[in-house]
């Protein structure tokens, strides 16, 4: 049994968990499943995950988990017509008869199996080609995806780290006008006790109220 934490969650943890849920929702695996991964990773529980993906993380990526299930469908657009191909593939051994060499009706000759064989050879090679062209689409999606995910979160902290600079300006602005504020009053202040009057030369002298 794992221990649990109840420590608050990281920023990290945070981007671990949105990546490990969209790709089982890309992937067709259930948000339990991302969990209880998320929760071995992290020594918390399949719940404790559950709770903050569903109370904060899953806010934070729905554009994210969109485009996750558009590409669950796509996945599955792409690899039906391989299955189907699959299971059809075998009922052509039946028209061994309609290639080259073979006439309709008559005996298999071996050139024609060989020449049948050759060409089932070629589309197999075909469509290991493009089954490889998919893996590394997925590799390239994922890999943009993490990168897309991390620039995200960078964003989020550059717009608090922007926010409370903000703010600390504000506040030092209106430091400076207060300050402002006193050094006038003052001066007039200053002005208002300060008189002038004529000694017995008939000279003018400033005199301290």
């Amino acid at each position: 049994m794992s221990p649990t934490r109840q420590d608050a969650w990281s920023q990290d943890e945070d981007l671990l968990l949105a990546e490990v849920v969209l790709r089982h929702i890309r992937e067709g695996g259930t948000q339990l499943q991302a969990f209880e991964e998320v929760g071995k990773q992290l020594m918390r529980t399949a719940a404790a995950c559950g709770f903050r993906w569903n109370s904060f993380v899953r806010k934070q990526y729905k554009s994210g988990i969109e485009l996750a299930k558009k590409q669950r469908k796509e996945i599955k657009k792409q690899t039906m017509p391989v299955e189907e191909q699959s299971v059809q593939e075998p009922a052509k051994v039946e028209n061994v008869t309609s290639q080259p060499g073979c006439e309709q009706g008559s005996t298999i000759t071996f050139p024609a199996v060989v020449h049948f064989l050759e060409g089932l050879y070629k589309r197999a090679e075909d469509s290991s080609g493009l089954e490889e062209d998919r893996e590394k689409s997925f590799e390239k999606i994922n890999e943009l995806e993490k990168k897309s995910y991390y620039l995200a979160a960078e964003n989020e902290r550059l717009s608090k780290n922007l926010k409370a600079i903000e703010e600390d300006y504000r506040s030092l602005i209106e430091i400076m006008e207060r300050a402002r504020k006193m050094v006038v009053l003052q001066d007039e202040d200053r002005q208002q006790k300060v008189k002038f009057q004529m000694d017995k030369n008939g000279n003018l002298e400033r005199v301290e109220k």
